[in-house]
């Protein structure tokens, strides 16, 4: 086997060790344990199951149905029903917990309909009721019912406006949250006084809460102000529907009824766990790689900005190591993860993470025995059936001999078909997960 070979062997082996290690179920049951009647949740929080009436799931997101399932097995019988919305193709077959599969990251009917239903299930819900929540990444488009006087159309604009933009995840949040009837604390405003253990698989920086599936059941931190800065920010607000635009100038000016805050009583009865997230997953990559005989390190968890930009950053890094020995001696593996962000300018297909590759060929030539790999944990790339790709010294001469030119496809946006015609995608169908994307640099 030649070193490029066992690089990319090896880097696969890695990205597969990492998306293991935020496999849903295995999350709950290490966060969520029965002993008799009492429910253990994470390291020190417990309560009394034999209080509640009746116990209801609810969960938006990729990872929400198998998050749903390991509760299905620890809860049984407990379970008085419930309802999850998941992408399609990342269902599960579940005995008391519903499931409705809809679209991402686009939002849809289906999804629309399931947010609707359970808003009325957590308005039924009384003092006497639990709710264990099941939310991952992805929730926000799958839980989608707009605010009175917006229709799921112009959702639908907005959406795809914000995601074309170059928006990080946290001013798209900002915005959704306050053109929503679910998102940014509002569905925990029906659901009171009902208790609500909150179980969330992190797929934003920093693991925080709100910004998970935008946080349902968690006190929003941002205002109408900020989400209009947003739209200012991209040059949206002359492109957008008047509806959406003139719904959130009237909440700058204090004319609609904000999202709810940290120390709303509302919150008082949710109790937040986060079960999975990036970093715990790079860490179990880490110690795949130091197996396999690497100097392994972890770059960073909170990569982002820019996705070309972060992708050369990391070529610098390989070329340093390979020139240098420095921040490693050679076999070298470096892990980062995080979510970055790309401004669309063309028409091809591809998504950021087949973008980061592609935008380091060229210096990946550069550099002898390397490898580059950049792939989504959920199994999906932007709109493709790819996770991501690999990239490595000899790519670029691949390309060439079959007169392919990786500067012509980035300029489209086309990372997809680039990567296609070179057999270099990684496609791993769906993963059920979801704790946003893992980079791996190797050098031999």
């Amino acid at each position: 086997m030649t070193d490029l070979k066992r690089l990319r062997r090896d880097a696969l082996a890695i990205f597969n060790v990492c998306v293991a290690a935020a496999d849903p179920e295995r999350a709950v049951v290490r966060n969520l344990r029965l002993e008799d009647h009492v429910l253990r949740i994470g390291e020190n929080d417990s309560m009394d199951l034999s209080r509640f009436s009746r116990i209801i799931v609810l969960g938006a997101g990729k990872a929400s149905a198998a998050m749903a399932r390991a509760v299905e097995k620890l809860l049984g019988e407990k379970i008085s029903g419930g309802l999850v919305a998941v992408k399609r193709g990342h269902g599960a077959a579940l005995k008391r917990v519903e499931v409705v599969e809809s679209g991402h990251p686009v939002p849809t009917k289906e999804g629309k309909a399931a947010a609707a239903r359970m808003l009325a299930l957590a308005e039924s819900l009384g003092e006497s009721d639990l709710v264990i929540g099941c939310f991952s990444g992805g929730g926000s488009a799958l839980l989608t019912l707009p605010a009175p006087g917006i229709t799921l159309d112009e959702k639908i604009d907005i959406t795809e406006k914000l995601l074309a933009s170059g928006a990080d995840i946290f001013e798209i949040n900002a915005v959704r949250k306050h053109i929503s009837q679910v998102k940014g604390g509002r569905l925990m405003e029906r659901a009171y006084p009902a208790t609500v253990v909150n179980m969330m698989l992190s797929d934003v920086i920093g693991d925080d809460p709100s910004a998970i599936a935008s946080g349902p059941f968690v006190p929003d931190q941002t205002t109408f102000a900020a989400a209009m800065a947003v739209l200012e920010k991209y040059g949206l607000v002359e492109s957008l529907p008047a509806a959406i635009v003139e719904r959130l100038a009237r909440g700058r000016n204090g004319q609609e009824q904000e999202t709810p805050k940290e120390g709303d009583p509302v919150f008082d009865r949710v109790h937040h766990v986060v079960i999975g997230s990036n970093f715990l997953s790079l860490q179990a990559g880490l110690e795949a790689a130091r197996q396999l005989g690497y100097q392994s390190l972890i770059l960073s968890s909170t990569i982002r900005g820019d996705t070309a930009a972060a992708a050369k950053f990391h070529a610098y890094v390989a070329e340093e190591i390979r020139n240098t020995g420095n921040p490693l001696s050679r076999p070298a593996c470096l892990l980062s993860g995080g979510e970055t962000t790309i401004r669309v300018a063309g028409d091809g297909l591809g998504g950021r993470n087949q973008h980061f590759v592609l935008s380091i060929v060229e210096e990946a030539a550069q550099i002898p025995g390397c490898v580059f790999l950049s792939a989504g944990t959920d199994g999906t790339d932007g709109p493709t059936d790819a996770a991501g790709a690999l990239v490595d010294s000899e790519t670029l001469k691949r390309a060439e001999e079959r007169g392919i030119n990786p500067r012509e496809y980035l300029a489209r946006n086309d990372s997809y078909h680039f990567f296609k015609n070179l057999g270099d995608l990684i496609v791993t169908g769906p993963t059920l997960t979801n704790v946003m994307d893992v980079h791996l640099v190797l050098v031999g």
